[in-house]
């Protein structure tokens, strides 16, 4: 569940970027062509010949999209500000929903039967390999076999674990 409102923080944090940055910095181009010109006059005896040579040249000159304002929330659409309001008050449900969920047994929310369950059934796995159960409580079990001896506990988030104890005194 924690990977959900990670990823829904990350989708919020994208539409608020994704906004800011399509507000601006787009541009179009437009082609600029200018003809020139340029009259030649040839005379012959007896004649005056006028030929116009022109000659194009084309550019390409970027124009921005949009023009800018003094202030940026006039270029948002008030639609925007609504859906955006939405998601913030939907990831702000979503983490007070996750940080108050019910259920017993500490903060992982696994009922004590449950836990109980898990320590039985890893006990029962090391009685299986030839080890004897000697004492046993809600979170903790001590077993032995010959001079060795450990103690196999369960956490409130119902992992298990084994450490070892010295010989019997």
């Amino acid at each position: 569940m924690a990977k959900f409102a990670a990823l829904a923080a990350l989708l919020t944090a994208g539409i608020f970027l994704g906004v800011g940055l399509g507000t601006g910095g787009a541009q179009l181009v437009t082609t600029e062509t200018t003809t020139t010109t340029v009259p030649t006059t040839t005379t012959a005896p007896g004649t005056t010949v006028v030929t116009t040579v022109e000659q194009t040249t084309t550019r390409r000159v970027p124009v921005p999209a949009t023009t800018s304002s003094s202030s940026s929330t006039d270029n948002v659409p008030t639609w925007v500000w609504v859906v955006l309001g939405i998601l913030a008050l939907g990831v702000i449900g979503l983490i007070i929903a996750l940080a108050t969920r019910g259920g017993g047994g500490g903060p992982s929310g696994i009922p004590p039967a449950e836990l109980r369950r898990r320590l039985d059934g890893a006990v029962a796995s090391w009685a299986a390999q030839g080890w004897a159960l000697e004492n046993q409580t809600a979170d903790s079990a001590v077993l032995r076999r010959g001079e060795d001896a450990m103690v196999v506990s369960i956490d409130p988030a119902g992992q298990i674990g084994t450490r070892p104890l010295g010989p019997p005194r």
